[in-house]
Order: structure tokens, then sequence, then C-alpha cells
């Protein structure tokens, strides 16, 4: 917004500026009267309230006055050039009282409070939506945070981005009076961020000037000799474009339709950027005509394209039907190359009058449409049901905490070239260029997006990692399974953000929350079995102080580890009663129950107590591979202590007939023990699917011992792994993880060999 900053040292420096562009030098013409504005205003919206706006510029003068500008303008010039702007885009009386109150919020002693009593919670929003925030407060993520703060507004009202831009527009028409580094660093934030969303808008106009001016600002001299080339080619060129508007114009009037032919302005910055970004030579750009066709109705746009046709020859693939299928941004046109008079390559728009003013002004035509429409002030929301990708930027800035993710993420999204495809019914979907199915099913909603389990393009079914091409026919299959899920792995191919988002959502939220739950409960479960007094130990502080001790930023994170199987429950209660204890000193210490501690002599940690003898020796048997929770029965070995069989294992028949040898064991797990499991999944075979199943296990933190895999002749694939785990609450996790892995369609524990 405000660019008062010390003035640029060296006055040669800046004189070349001045003669190479002299745009960003340019001054507002003071009008004391505001009558200009005002005309404008009541040009676009006769009925309109002008009262609002008078009154808006007399307190902003009061409020700069004496605030002066780098240009040396008196400061009142600027939110009055910024009102301008708007009030050509045909903004109403609220708008435009917002845009001259702009910087009085933040340059002046005018408060937020004040001005919503002036003029009401309407223009206060506005006001406030493009105010930045305080650098002292955020520290380097203050731009950052002040985007996203006007991500938040926009979201509820488009119009605070349209004072944003206009704002941004004519700082930039300034930027020569500022110094260099400063200039270079907004006209590079313009480029990544202001000019996109500018596109995003459809605001052709103002989106084209941006980019002028930033690279009028970045590469003072690249510009310079650009429009020399410009200026040079023109009087020919001009000839030519003459020559084919007239064979158009005879088009025209041979079909009996009204219409304007004209010549489309080349714009400096995209010549530069096809020399320089595509490697081609200017004369190769240059040569290329552009020609605008403005017609008043689809059916003329239809019948002059068909007359283009046949008088110039269309070169093949050029063709794009804007009008069936508008782009992101609202826009509508017919576009075709033809191979023109002498042989020259010519582009040719054909359009309405309402798809002109779509073109040119965007968002702004729609806003002043519907405002007329509703007497003052449209309906946000239909504005945005035009535009919902708002939503989804408001969406994703919620879920990103980090101010530099967030801003990386904003330049991808609106600066993305988007395809075009089609859900079965016939719906038109716009995605990222590079999207997938899984990008798709996410436009569509974010359930069917969790849900994805398959997906076919045009009829044939195609892994999910497929990159779309416009016009695709996408359809995804969903998993009935409620407890279905994402997939790690897509975020290594999506190219969404609301995508991305919402599956980091998914794994940090939904997952997080299952997992305290989990943990908790099993802390629970454990006080329980060892009679500890749970409501005692629950109630207090300690938890919190455990929590801090483990490094984890608050109790449900503690809950989260154990449900996760980070962290043991027998740690956590360990630590807790201990803490407890040294606190409370009306009770006296709290025991652990003896099993916890009689077994420390014995060589290795089974979580198995030998009833009247704890220091034997014992081990789990492999064949039924019994874990705590399971019924035991405990077997006598000759030489290698005692053998512990799950109470069902088919092995356990024989063994009872030496009953003499069998004795009585009882679970009594501690941080040490660790237990096999055994699982077997199955799932259809396809590319992949074993390197997926290692994985999710791996992010589980499970240690695998050893896995066997066979196939069948039907492509059924048929795994088991062998592996450890210290708290056996967590196999439900992971087996639930598994399950949601692509083909899986069971996974279960073995019990026997």
């Amino acid at each position: 917004m405000t660019e008062t900053v010390p003035a640029p040292a060296g006055t040669s420096q800046t004189s070349s500026l001045r003669r190479l562009v002299p745009r960003i030098f340019s001054r507002s013409a003071r009008r004391d009267d505001v009558e200009q504005l005002l005309r404008t205003v009541r040009t676009h919206h006769p009925k309109g309230d002008l009262s609002i706006v008078e009154r808006a510029y007399t307190v902003a003068e009061q409020a700069h006055s004496g605030q002066t500008r780098q240009s040396g303008e008196p400061y009142i010039t600027h939110p009055l050039a910024v009102a301008q702007i708007l009030a050509d885009l045909g903004l109403g009386p609220r708008a435009i009282a917002a845009a001259l109150l702009h910087d009085t919020v933040e340059d002046t002693d005018y408060s937020l409070d004040q001005l919503t009593a002036d003029f009401g919670d309407e223009v206060a929003m506005l006001v406030d939506g493009v105010t930045k925030l305080d650098k002292v407060k955020y520290g380097e993520s203050a731009q950052a945070e002040t985007v996203r703060k006007m991500i938040v507004a926009m979201s509820k009202d488009i119009r605070v981005l349209l004072i944003k831009l206009a704002d941004r527009l004519h700082n930039a028409r300034t930027w020569g009076f500022v110094p260099p580094e400063k200039a270079h660093r907004k006209a590079t934030e313009t480029l990544e961020i202001y000019a996109p969303l500018a596109h995003r808008l459809g605001i052709q106009t103002i989106k084209a000037e941006l980019e002028d001016l930033s690279f009028a600002a970045l590469h003072p001299k690249l510009y310079a000799e650009i429009e020399s080339l410009v200026r040079q080619r023109t009087p020919q060129r001009e000839q030519y474009v003459h020559n084919v508007i007239n064979a158009v114009d005879d088009d025209l009037r041979e079909l009996r339709i009204r219409g304007r032919v004209m010549g489309r302005p080349k714009q400096l910055y995209s010549v530069y950027q096809k020399m320089v970004v595509r490697g081609r030579e200017f004369d190769d750009i240059y040569d290329l005509i552009g020609i605008r066709v403005i017609v008043g109705s689809v059916r003329d746009c239809y019948a002059v394209l068909g007359a283009i046709h046949a008088r110039w020859t269309p070169l093949p693939g050029r063709f794009k039907d804007y009008i069936a299928t508008p782009k992101f941004n609202l826009y509508q046109s017919l576009h075709t190359t033809v191979i023109g008079p002498g042989g020259r390559t010519v582009e040719i728009q054909i359009r309405t009058n309402e798809m002109h003013q779509q073109a040119e002004y965007g968002v702004a035509a729609h806003w002043k449409y519907k405002e007329q429409l509703a007497g003052g002030k449209p309906d946000a929301k239909s504005v945005d049901a035009d535009m919902a990708w708002l939503a989804h930027i408001s969406d994703w800035q919620a879920e990103t905490a980090d101010p530099g993710e967030f801003l990386d993420s904003l330049r991808f999204e609106i600066g993305a070239k988007e395809v075009y495809v089609f859900t079965p019914k016939g719906r038109v979907i716009g995605l990222p260029s590079g999207a997938t199915p899984v990008d798709f099913a996410y436009a569509v909603h974010t359930e069917v997006g969790h849900r994805t389990m398959g997906a076919k393009v045009n009829g044939r079914l195609v892994p999910l990692e497929s990159e779309l091409k416009s016009g695709d026919v996408v359809e995804v299959f969903t998993s009935k399974n409620p407890d279905a899920g994402p997939s790690q792995d897509w975020l290594g191919f999506v190219k969404s953000t609301r995508a991305r988002s919402k599956i980091r959502g998914w794994f940090t939220k939904e997952r997080r929350e299952e997992a305290v739950e989990q943990g908790k409960e099993a802390i629970a479960r454990a006080m329980r079995r060892q009679n500890l007094p749970l409501q005692r130990l629950m109630s207090q502080d300690s938890f919190a102080e455990v929590a801090s001790q483990l490094r984890y930023e608050d109790v449900s994170a503690l809950y989260a580890a154990v449900g996760e199987g980070h962290v043991s429950t027998q740690s956590v209660i360990e630590k807790v009663t201990a803490l407890v204890a040294a606190n409370d000193t009306t009770t006296g210490p709290i025991d652990l129950p003896q099993v916890g501690r009689s077994r420390a002599p014995r060589g290795g940690d089974s979580g198995v107590l030998v009833r009247g003898a704890p220091d034997i020796l014992v081990k789990l048997a492999k064949c039924c591979t019994p874990v705590p929770g399971d019924q035991i029965v405990g077997f006598v070995t000759r030489g290698s202590g005692v053998s512990v069989h799950r109470a069902d294992c088919t092995n356990v028949a024989s063994l009872m007939s030496d009953p003499e040898r069998m004795i009585d064991v009882e679970w009594a797990p501690t941080t040490k023990s660790v237990f096999l499991v055994q699982i077997q999944v199955e799932a259809l075979d396809r590319s992949g699917l074993l390197s997926d199943i290692t994985r999710v296990l791996s992010e589980h933190h499970v240690n695998i011992l050893s896995a066997s895999v066979q196939t069948t002749n039907d492509r059924l694939a048929l795994s088991r792994y062998v592996f450890e785990m210290g708290d056996i609450v967590h196999l439900d996790r992971v087996l639930n993880a598994v399950r949601r892995i692509d083909a899986v369609y069971d996974v279960y524990r073995v019990t026997s060999s």
C-alpha cells in the first residue's frame, strides 16, 4: 500500500531509469473536487448513493493531511487514484468509499472502530481486509500473514482483492520513485502473487499492466529494448493488420452480422516471456498477428468462425472453444489460428460483447452486474459460486500453519495452468496441469477423495498416478469401508493444493484423534490390570509433566504417541506413578505390582511370569506367537525353560499328554517386553504392492523379521509377515493401516503355523 520510503540516492541512475521506463514515474492528476470520480461512479451506478463516496473522500483527505508520497504529491492522490481504477471497473459506491479509506487505518490515527461507526460494517470489513499486519508483531512472516489475512477476507467478499489489486497497480506506476531494491522486491511479489490473482479473477486489463510495470522495474533495459523493437515494426504491422480487418469486415457484411473487428495489442511482458523463457526470436513472435472480433450473440460467433475458416486455412490443433467450456476465470471466447494473407500466421478471437466485458474486467464485471440487480449490494456467495477456487484457497490456507509453505502453495495454486476434464455426467472440472484421478476425486468432494481406490479414464482402468489431459472423462471408484482413507503415497504425485492439504489433514487430524483415544484407553487398561488407583493418577497434572519430560507438546500428543506405538504404556505408567509418589507425601509411594521387577535376573524378557518361579527362563512359542491378551499355557521343556503357547494352539493337545510338565503362567509385560506377531495379507496382485505393504509397516515402526509372498494364477497375492511389537495395543492400528492399501481386501493375525 504505502510507498513512503526514503528518496532514492543517485540522481543519475534515477534519470536514466526515467528515460528508459517513464511508465513507473507517472504522477496522479490532483482532483480536489473529485468530480471525475463521482462522474465515473454515476455512469455505472445511476441510482447509487454517492454521498458515501463524498464523505469518504472528506475523511481520507483530513486523515492524510500533511502526508506526502515519495513522488512529492499529496498522499490523498493515492487513495483517489485507487478509487478511480475501481470506478473504471464499474464497482459500486461502498467499494469506492473503502478504496478512498483503505490506508487510513494503517497510516493514520483513524481507527477501525471509528471507521465502522462512520461508514458501517461492510466498508470497515473491506478496509480491514487490505490493511497490513504489524511487522513488529509478526516479524519475517508479516508479509505471508498479511496475504493470508487478505485471502480470508476475499473468500468472504471478492472486492477486498479488487481493492488490493488497484492499490498495487497505482503503487506500481510510481515504483520509479522508490529505491531499486524495494521496487525489485515489490515487482517480484507482484509477478508471483498479484498478477496471477488478477488473471484468476479474469481482469485482463489490470493483469497486463501489472506484468508490464513489474517487467519495467525488474529489467528496465530489456523493457526499453523490446519497446523499441515493437515501435520500429509498428507501421508495417499496422498495415497488415488493417488488411486482415478489412477482409473480416467483408465476411461480417456478407453474413449480415453486426460486429467490431480490431487488432489485439501486444503486451511487452508476454513478448519477453516468449523470447527468454521459450527461446523464440523477436521477429517470430511479433510476426504473429492478433485479431479480435466482437459480435452480438453466441450464434454469430460460430457463424463468423465458419466464414474465417472458409476464407483462410486453419492450423490443425489450434482451435479452442472456450464458449462451450469456459476457463477457470470464467473467460469465454473462440480461438483459432489461420494462415492469413501472404502466408503469415494470424490468431483470431471471436466473442460477444458480454464475453469481452468478462475478458477485460473479469469478476469485476460480474460484481457490477449483480450489484445493479440487487440495488446496491450483491450476494457475495453468488459471485463466489462462479469462482470455486476461492473456496479451495480459503480451505487450504486454514490448514497450512507455516507462513512460508502457505506462500509457496499460493504461488503454485494461482499460477498453475489448468486442464479440463469431465465427470461421467458431463460436469466440467478444472485441475492443475499434470493432475491425476486423485486430484479429480478431491475436486469433486473431500470424502470421495479419501475413499478413492481406483479410476477409469475414458472407460479404461488406469493407475491412480496417471496424468489427466483436457477432455478426459474421469470416473473414480470409492471404498465402502467406513475406515477407508488416503495413502501416504498420494502426496508424491497429486498436483492440486486442495488434494495435498486434504490428504495431510486426514493424516494429522483423523488418525491423530484415533491414536489419542487408543493411547488413553491403553494406559487406563494397563492401570486397571495392575490394580493402580486409576482415578487418582489420571486426575493429576502429572501426565502433562511426563509429556513435557518426553518432549511432547501436550498430553494429547503423549496419548497419540502411545496409541501409535512410539511409547509403551508401561513406560508412561512408571513415570506417572513415580511423579505422583514424589509429589504426594501424605499417602506414601505408589508401588507397581511386584511382577514388574521380579524378572530382572532372567536372560530375556518375554512378558510372561511363571507362578511360583519368577526367575525361570520363559520363551514364547513360535508356532502360535502368543501376545498379551491371549489365553496361554506353559510347558516345561528339557533344558530350555518354559515354553508358552496359546491355549488354542494346535500343539497343545499333544503337550497335554504329559500333564506333569504343564505349569501356570500369566502375562506381566514391562517396557522391555517384545512379542512376535504374524499377520497374513490378502490382496489383488499389482505392481508395487509388496513395497506399499512394507512401507506402511515401516511407517508404523514395525520391525519385520521375515516375510513370504506367493501369487496365485487368478492374480491373488498372499503374503505373511513376522515382526516384533512392544505394545500389542498397536496391532489393531497396524492392521487397519495395511487394510487401507490399494488392492488389499483382507489382513488378519495368524495364530497357528
